[in-house]
């Protein structure tokens, strides 16, 4: 019997690897993770490309650089779930 391979994404590997469904980290962990974020200079330029992809004039290099932000941005925000729900939980219920 053959099995299928279903194709995947970075994002859902990294999904797997991270496990932001798990509440885990001590505090500090999580609060260092929640600092890390994109450079004002990355931002501008994150901007600038979805401006000219909104606009439909993305070269092919630019087309490239934005998949690179978007794949950053998704791992980015998977640590970040994963810290806000290890302080979420370790805060305890918020009656």
């Amino acid at each position: 019997m053959q099995t299928t391979v279903t194709p995947l994404t970075e994002a859902e590997i990294w999904t797997r690897i991270i496990m932001p469904e798990k509440n885990d980290l001590f505090p500090e962990t999580a609060r260092s993770l929640l600092e890390l974020t994109f450079a004002e200079g990355d931002k501008a330029r994150m901007n600038d490309l979805a401006r000219k992809n909104r606009e439909g004039v993305l070269t092919d290099n630019e087309r490239k650089e934005l998949a690179l932000y978007v794949k950053v941005g998704d791992l980015l925000s998977l640590l970040h779930l994963k810290a806000r729900k290890s302080l979420d939980h370790r805060s305890g219920p918020r009656w």
